[in-house]
């Protein structure tokens, strides 16, 4: 296995057991490719929720940048959300399963398409 299929494989799992959700395997893999190589940085590879530069970020650069969406307080909320979907004390918030479950919530999965 690649480091690439690796780091899906662990998405998955956490996905499952963190949030008990299913993923869908082939949008998981191409969320995060679009991601390029910041999975493989300690520091990009997570979201912090505690951080709200981090999570204007998230806001900014995904959910409007790539995702096309209209800034409102529905994205700000939405990102809450996912935050207590993964756990507040779950320190391994991987970029890729929040923006899987980011682009899910919007029915956004055609950006990948």
């Amino acid at each position: 296995m690649s480091q690439f299929d690796d780091k899906v494989a662990l998405y998955a799992k956490e996905l499952k057991d963190k949030a008990g959700v299913d993923a869908d395997m082939d949008l998981l893999k191409k969320v995060a490719k679009g991601l390029g190589p910041s999975i493989y940085n300690k520091d990009a590879a997570t979201v912090s929720c505690s951080d709200p530069d981090e999570l204007a970020r998230v806001k900014n650069n995904f959910l409007i940048k790539k995702l096309g969406m209209k800034d409102s307080d529905k994205l700000d909320a939405a990102i809450k959300e996912v935050c207590e979907q993964l756990g507040s004390s779950n320190r391994n918030k991987y970029r890729g399963m929040f923006y899987y479950l980011l682009t899910v919530k919007f029915g956004k999965e055609s950006v990948y398409a």
